[in-house]
């Protein structure tokens, strides 16, 4: 208690007493072979607010409407929602206070056990590595919409090398590219949005005026597989659940590039609170103007045929009559796609040099330049990319199929892991007395929302994939890639238990202290815009945002 005292309640004087770029620190203190802070506050922004906005909103709501209707499809993504918010104030607490290098697993390894900590990153590592060929293959796709005669290979291979290459120029550039790509999508799910308001009240070159006409006809629900009455509007609803936990997976990954962010004490807590501004603005406000513009019985919405003319933007954009739109909204979807691929393939190699920092890996993974790039781990992570060549004769759409499902379900027993972490977090606190208040990041709404998290991910891993118990929806691909991952973390956790042989870190013993002498002597002011650009980014990440609600949330 007395040695965290001494470096948390540190003056305001005290903690700026480096200079505001932390540059010169690090070159001086920063041990070679390890991460390095790279990222900035704006890089660390826009990672948080444009990091899950891709493929899932654009495209994957057209399944999500065809099986629940404009009302299922909004409630859907709703209740998603509430629980990617709980998943966010629980992660970002624990992350703010304590911004190291493995995030949330080397959290677990502290807060839970060693055998906790092994399950969830090597559940981690899969779940982002897995889906690296998913996003190359649905970048593949998507450029078919405009040429079909060039074998996808091509397409594929010119795709990795973008994506390896921003990667290997490390952590900045990464955080760069990341912030013109998150930009690139933030600009473009605003833009639908006002489009879309502009179309249903008339406003497009047909000026028809739709107003809720599709939430009368065909109706508010859908009856999933024909199923009539409550039963089956209730089932339509309870898929777009799944498929909305698809869309919302990704959001921790501001806890993996904690490792690597500068001044995290200060660009954490404000990514954090805008997790509710994006799920409010960019989802509920998308699925909201997506129900009004498509009719949930258009053929367009089947996704059988995977490229962006089966996005309901661009089906609502063909319906008013547009003709230049839509190949600019396939464009906005590929930058999207390689935005996607290039965080996955950092987030799965930092995963995996996590896991080596901490034993859980072999030790080559660990091994790291001179300005931390774990090249090692990025190499490994980058051949799995290779797997979407599976879709030169099976089809891209397809193989983007296959890996999207055997993700999902890995990335809710992550958040399930995340929720589980954070009740142990607060267990401890309360145990060694300490003032939660005077944390970096805090809410009221704990330790509800932390359970609640654990509880929902259970029940939605649980039934994930219900529809193939219907009578004669038997599907074997199906049952396997949505249980697999279900069933494969229990026996990681129980395997390494017996192979540790260590219990659950008690309360009174758990570590609240190591590394904090480091993050409080990176922690500085920021620093004010330098040129327009600058002002520009700051305006919109603050004021566009909302800053004063966002502000408020830390007292909610």
């Amino acid at each position: 208690m007395a040695d965290l005292e001494k470096y948390t309640e540190k003056t305001t004087d005290e903690v700026n007493v480096y200079p505001q770029d932390d540059s010169s620190y690090q070159g001086k203190h920063a041990e070679a072979g390890q991460l390095q802070r790279q990222l900035k506050s704006r890089h660390i922004a826009m990672i948080s607010i444009g990091g899950v906005i891709g493929t899932g909103l654009f495209l994957g709501t057209a399944n999500a409407l065809r099986h629940g209707g404009p009302i299922g499809l909004l409630l859907g993504y709703s209740a998603m929602g509430t629980v990617t918010y709980c998943v966010m104030i629980s992660l970002g607490e624990m992350i703010a206070y304590l911004p190291i290098p493995g995030g949330h697993i080397a959290l677990a390894e502290r807060f839970v056990d060693p055998g906790f900590a092994f399950a969830m990153g090597w559940n981690y590592w899969y779940n982002w590595t897995i889906i690296l060929p998913a996003e190359l293959s649905a970048a593949a796709v998507l450029i078919n919409y405009w040429n079909q005669s060039v074998n996808n290979a091509a397409w594929i291979t010119i795709c990795m090398v973008v994506v390896v290459g921003i990667n290997m120029f490390g952590a900045g550039a990464y955080g760069e590219a990341e912030f013109i790509f998150a930009s690139i999508k933030v600009l473009t799910i605003t833009g639908l949005i006002i489009l879309g308001i502009v179309l249903d009240l008339g406003g497009g070159p047909n000026h028809d005026r739709l107003g809720f006409r599709y939430w009368k006809h065909p109706g508010p629900f859908n009856n999933y597989g024909g199923i009539s009455g409550a039963k089956g509007q209730f089932l339509g609803w309870w898929a777009v659940m799944t498929q909305a936990a698809f869309s919302f997976i990704g959001t921790e990954i501001v806890a993996i590039a904690a490792g690597e962010a500068k001044n995290a004490r200060k660009s954490l807590p404000k990514a954090i609170r805008r997790v509710y501004v994006r799920i409010l603005l960019f989802y509920i406000g998308g699925v909201t103007v997506i129900g009004l513009l498509v009719p949930s019985n258009d053929p367009g919405l089947n996704l059988s045929v995977s490229n962006a003319a089966a996005s309901p933007f661009v089906i609502a954009i063909n319906h008013a009559g547009i003709k230049v739109l839509p190949s600019i909204i396939n464009a906005a979807l590929l930058t999207s796609a390689w935005s996607a691929a290039s965080s996955d393939l950092y987030t799965s190699s930092r995963a995996l040099y996590g896991l080596a920092k901490v034993g859980n890996a072999p030790k080559v993974f660990k091994i790291a330049s001179k300005s931390g790039l774990p090249y090692v781990s990025l190499i490994f992570c980058s051949l799995f990319g290779t797997l979407a060549f599976m879709g030169i004769n099976s089809g891209s759409g397809k193989v983007f199929g296959w890996f999207a499902n055997l993700t999902s379900i890995a990335g809710l027993m992550t958040w399930f892991g995340i929720g589980l972490t954070y009740t142990r977090f607060y267990a401890g606190m309360k145990a060694q007395g300490f003032d939660r208040r005077k944390l970096p990041y805090w809410t009221r709404l704990q330790p509800f929302a932390a359970w609640y998290v654990v509880v929902m991910c259970l029940v939605i891993c649980f039934f994930s994939g219900w529809a193939v118990f219907l009578k004669g929806n038997w599907d074997v691909a199906t049952f396997v890639t949505n249980y697999l991952p279900f069933v494969t973390f229990p026996i990681l956790y129980i395997g390494a238990r017996l192979w540790f042989k260590r219990g659950p870190v008690k309360p009174h013993d758990m570590d609240f202290v190591s590394n904090i002498a480091e993050i409080e002597a990176s922690t500085y002011d920021e620093p004010p815009p330098r040129n327009k650009m600058e002002q520009f980014w700051a305006w919109l990440v603050s004021y566009l945002l909302v800053r004063r609600g966002l502000q408020s949330t830390t007292r909610c």
